[in-house]
Protein backbone atom coordinates (compact mmCIF):
# COMPACT_ATOMS: atom_id res chain seq x y z
CA UNK A 1 0.00 0.00 0.00
CA UNK A 2 1.41 3.45 -0.82
CA UNK A 3 0.64 6.05 1.84
CA UNK A 4 0.96 9.50 1.55
CA UNK A 5 0.83 12.03 4.49
CA UNK A 6 0.09 15.92 2.79
CA UNK A 7 1.25 17.90 5.97
CA UNK A 8 3.50 21.42 7.02
CA UNK A 9 5.08 20.03 9.78
CA UNK A 10 6.67 16.45 8.08
CA UNK A 11 8.17 15.84 11.75
CA UNK A 12 5.64 14.90 13.46
CA UNK A 13 4.95 12.72 11.26
CA UNK A 14 7.88 10.54 10.69
CA UNK A 15 8.23 10.33 14.94
CA UNK A 16 5.13 9.12 14.49
CA UNK A 17 5.50 6.24 11.98
CA UNK A 18 9.01 5.57 13.72
CA UNK A 19 7.49 4.19 16.57
CA UNK A 20 4.28 3.20 15.47
CA UNK A 21 3.59 -0.50 14.02
CA UNK A 22 3.78 0.65 10.49
CA UNK A 23 7.58 0.58 10.84
CA UNK A 24 7.29 -2.87 10.27
CA UNK A 25 5.22 -2.88 7.39
CA UNK A 26 7.86 -0.35 6.00
CA UNK A 27 10.50 -3.10 6.66
CA UNK A 28 8.35 -5.73 5.30
CA UNK A 29 8.08 -4.02 1.79
CA UNK A 30 3.95 -3.76 2.75
CA UNK A 31 3.75 -0.04 2.84
CA UNK A 32 5.34 3.09 1.41
CA UNK A 33 5.11 5.90 2.69
CA UNK A 34 5.66 9.35 1.54
CA UNK A 35 4.95 12.76 3.80
CA UNK A 36 4.83 15.90 1.53
CA UNK A 37 5.54 19.07 2.66
CA UNK A 38 2.60 21.67 1.00
CA UNK A 39 5.06 24.78 1.86
CA UNK A 40 7.43 23.14 -1.15
CA UNK A 41 4.98 23.95 -3.60
CA UNK A 42 4.51 27.47 -2.64
CA UNK A 43 5.88 30.25 -5.29
CA UNK A 44 6.61 33.08 -2.41
CA UNK A 45 9.64 33.60 -0.50
CA UNK A 46 7.78 32.91 2.76
CA UNK A 47 6.41 29.53 1.79
CA UNK A 48 2.74 30.48 2.91
CA UNK A 49 0.20 28.26 2.81
CA UNK A 50 -2.27 29.88 5.30
CA UNK A 51 -4.77 32.91 4.87
CA UNK A 52 -7.22 35.09 7.01
CA UNK A 53 -10.76 33.99 6.17
CA UNK A 54 -13.13 35.68 3.31
CA UNK A 55 -15.93 36.99 5.65
CA UNK A 56 -13.59 37.36 8.74
CA UNK A 57 -13.30 35.33 11.89
CA UNK A 58 -10.53 34.63 13.49
CA UNK A 59 -7.73 32.22 12.72
CA UNK A 60 -6.21 31.35 9.72
CA UNK A 61 -7.22 29.22 6.71
CA UNK A 62 -5.18 26.59 4.59
CA UNK A 63 -4.99 28.26 1.45
CA UNK A 64 -5.82 26.40 -2.08
CA UNK A 65 -3.16 26.86 -4.46
CA UNK A 66 -0.36 24.77 -2.60
CA UNK A 67 -2.42 22.11 -1.32
CA UNK A 68 -3.80 21.42 -5.02
CA UNK A 69 -0.35 21.44 -6.04
CA UNK A 70 0.64 18.95 -3.52
CA UNK A 71 -2.25 16.94 -4.13
CA UNK A 72 -1.87 17.03 -7.53
CA UNK A 73 1.99 15.66 -6.95
CA UNK A 74 1.03 12.43 -4.75
CA UNK A 75 -1.68 11.52 -7.39
CA UNK A 76 1.29 11.38 -10.09
CA UNK A 77 3.25 9.61 -7.59
CA UNK A 78 1.13 6.56 -7.22
CA UNK A 79 0.34 3.76 -9.71
CA UNK A 80 -3.39 2.98 -8.47
CA UNK A 81 -6.05 5.95 -8.61
CA UNK A 82 -5.61 7.07 -4.61
CA UNK A 83 -8.33 7.30 -1.77
CA UNK A 84 -8.22 10.64 -0.29
CA UNK A 85 -8.87 11.00 3.23
CA UNK A 86 -9.11 14.22 5.59
CA UNK A 87 -10.06 13.86 9.32
CA UNK A 88 -12.47 16.34 10.26
CA UNK A 89 -15.29 16.61 12.74
CA UNK A 90 -17.77 16.74 10.04
CA UNK A 91 -16.75 13.44 8.63
CA UNK A 92 -18.58 9.99 9.49
CA UNK A 93 -17.30 8.73 13.22
CA UNK A 94 -14.33 6.21 12.25
CA UNK A 95 -15.34 2.26 13.21
CA UNK A 96 -14.08 -0.97 12.37
CA UNK A 97 -16.05 -1.22 9.49
CA UNK A 98 -14.33 2.06 7.71
CA UNK A 99 -10.79 0.94 8.78
CA UNK A 100 -11.37 -2.43 7.18
CA UNK A 101 -12.39 -1.39 4.12
CA UNK A 102 -9.90 0.96 3.86
CA UNK A 103 -7.41 -1.57 4.46
CA UNK A 104 -8.25 -3.06 1.18
CA UNK A 105 -6.91 0.34 -0.87
CA UNK A 106 -3.71 0.71 -2.81
CA UNK A 107 -3.35 4.32 -1.82
CA UNK A 108 -4.18 6.34 0.32
CA UNK A 109 -3.45 10.37 0.61
CA UNK A 110 -4.04 11.79 3.99
CA UNK A 111 -4.40 15.55 4.61
CA UNK A 112 -3.64 16.91 8.01
CA UNK A 113 -4.92 19.67 8.73
CA UNK A 114 -4.20 22.99 10.89
CA UNK A 115 -5.00 26.38 12.29
CA UNK A 116 -9.15 27.03 11.74
CA UNK A 117 -9.34 24.66 9.10
CA UNK A 118 -9.23 23.47 5.01
CA UNK A 119 -10.16 25.81 2.07
CA UNK A 120 -13.68 24.19 1.56
CA UNK A 121 -12.11 24.07 -2.14
CA UNK A 122 -9.79 21.74 -0.97
CA UNK A 123 -12.32 19.71 0.16
CA UNK A 124 -14.76 19.80 -2.76
CA UNK A 125 -12.18 19.54 -5.33
CA UNK A 126 -10.37 16.33 -4.18
CA UNK A 127 -11.53 14.84 -0.65
CA UNK A 128 -13.03 11.04 -1.10
CA UNK A 129 -13.85 10.28 3.01
CA UNK A 130 -14.00 12.62 5.86
CA UNK A 131 -13.57 10.68 9.00
CA UNK A 132 -14.22 12.29 12.85
CA UNK A 133 -12.19 10.10 15.67
CA UNK A 134 -14.46 11.66 17.66
CA UNK A 135 -16.84 14.42 19.70
CA UNK A 136 -13.52 16.64 21.10
CA UNK A 137 -10.80 18.61 19.77
CA UNK A 138 -7.13 18.32 19.04
CA UNK A 139 -4.42 20.45 18.31
CA UNK A 140 -3.41 18.93 14.60
CA UNK A 141 -4.59 16.93 11.85
CA UNK A 142 -1.38 14.68 12.17
CA UNK A 143 -2.46 13.37 15.60
CA UNK A 144 -5.98 12.69 13.73
CA UNK A 145 -4.74 11.15 10.71
CA UNK A 146 -2.08 8.60 12.50
CA UNK A 147 -5.21 7.57 14.72
CA UNK A 148 -7.02 6.52 11.43
CA UNK A 149 -4.12 5.21 9.69
CA UNK A 150 -3.45 2.87 12.38
CA UNK A 151 -6.47 1.71 12.55
CA UNK A 152 -6.21 0.62 8.94
CA UNK A 153 -2.07 -0.62 8.13
CA UNK A 154 -2.89 -3.09 11.06
CA UNK A 155 -5.41 -5.03 9.33
CA UNK A 156 -3.29 -5.60 6.28
CA UNK A 157 -2.25 -8.97 6.43
CA UNK A 158 1.20 -9.91 6.82
CA UNK A 159 1.88 -6.29 8.60
CA UNK A 160 1.45 -7.63 12.39
CA UNK A 161 2.91 -10.98 13.82
CA UNK A 162 -0.62 -12.36 14.53
CA UNK A 163 -3.56 -11.00 12.49
CA UNK A 164 -5.77 -13.10 14.44
CA UNK A 165 -4.92 -10.88 17.57
CA UNK A 166 -6.19 -7.84 15.43
CA UNK A 167 -9.56 -9.69 14.12
CA UNK A 168 -10.23 -10.41 17.57
CA UNK A 169 -10.13 -6.93 19.36
CA UNK A 170 -13.01 -4.90 20.23
CA UNK A 171 -15.84 -3.87 17.98
CA UNK A 172 -14.57 -6.19 14.78
CA UNK A 173 -17.57 -7.84 15.76
CA UNK A 174 -20.13 -5.44 17.13
CA UNK A 175 -18.80 -6.34 20.56
CA UNK A 176 -16.74 -5.19 23.10
CA UNK A 177 -13.49 -7.50 23.94
CA UNK A 178 -13.40 -9.73 26.69
CA UNK A 179 -11.45 -9.66 29.34
CA UNK A 180 -7.71 -11.00 29.63
CA UNK A 181 -5.39 -12.67 32.03
CA UNK A 182 -1.65 -13.83 31.99
CA UNK A 183 0.50 -14.82 34.93
CA UNK A 184 0.44 -15.75 37.96
CA UNK A 185 -3.13 -17.61 38.10
CA UNK A 186 -3.10 -15.41 41.53
CA UNK A 187 -1.73 -11.62 43.20
CA UNK A 188 -3.13 -10.30 45.94
CA UNK A 189 -5.90 -12.34 46.39
CA UNK A 190 -7.36 -11.83 42.94
CA UNK A 191 -7.54 -14.98 40.75
CA UNK A 192 -7.89 -16.13 37.17
CA UNK A 193 -11.17 -17.03 36.12
CA UNK A 194 -11.73 -21.23 37.08
CA UNK A 195 -12.61 -21.51 32.80
CA UNK A 196 -9.56 -20.07 31.41
CA UNK A 197 -7.36 -22.55 33.34
CA UNK A 198 -9.88 -25.24 32.65
CA UNK A 199 -8.16 -26.27 28.83
CA UNK A 200 -11.43 -26.77 27.84
CA UNK A 201 -11.70 -24.52 24.34
CA UNK A 202 -15.67 -24.44 24.28
CA UNK A 203 -15.84 -23.39 27.82
CA UNK A 204 -13.15 -21.02 27.66
CA UNK A 205 -15.05 -19.62 24.12
CA UNK A 206 -18.61 -19.49 25.48
CA UNK A 207 -17.39 -17.85 28.49
CA UNK A 208 -15.51 -14.83 26.30
CA UNK A 209 -18.78 -14.28 24.18
CA UNK A 210 -21.18 -13.96 27.45
CA UNK A 211 -18.25 -11.70 28.81
CA UNK A 212 -17.90 -9.37 25.69
CA UNK A 213 -22.03 -9.48 25.33
CA UNK A 214 -22.16 -8.36 29.10
CA UNK A 215 -19.37 -5.75 28.84
CA UNK A 216 -21.12 -4.29 25.40
CA UNK A 217 -24.44 -4.06 26.95
CA UNK A 218 -23.11 -2.06 30.44
CA UNK A 219 -20.94 -0.23 28.32
CA UNK A 220 -22.05 0.62 25.13
CA UNK A 221 -25.56 0.12 24.60
CA UNK A 222 -25.43 1.71 21.11
CA UNK A 223 -22.95 -1.83 19.84
CA UNK A 224 -25.20 -3.47 21.75
CA UNK A 225 -28.34 -2.59 19.95
CA UNK A 226 -26.33 -2.55 16.24
CA UNK A 227 -25.28 -6.41 17.30
CA UNK A 228 -28.80 -7.61 18.04
CA UNK A 229 -30.35 -5.68 14.64
CA UNK A 230 -27.60 -7.68 12.77
CA UNK A 231 -28.03 -11.04 14.70
CA UNK A 232 -31.55 -11.28 15.03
Amino acid sequence: MNIFFITPFPDSIKTLIDNNIANQGVKKDLLNIDIINPRDFTKDSYKKIDDEPYGGGSGMVMMCEPFFAAIDYCISQSENKPKIIFPSPKGKVLNHSISSQLSKEKSLIFICGHYKGLDQRIIDKYVDLEVSIGDYIISNGELSSMIVFDSIVRLIPGLLNDLNSAMTDSFVDDLLDAPYFTRPNQIDGLKVPDVLLSGNHQSIKDWKKKKKIEITKDRRPDLWRKYKKLND
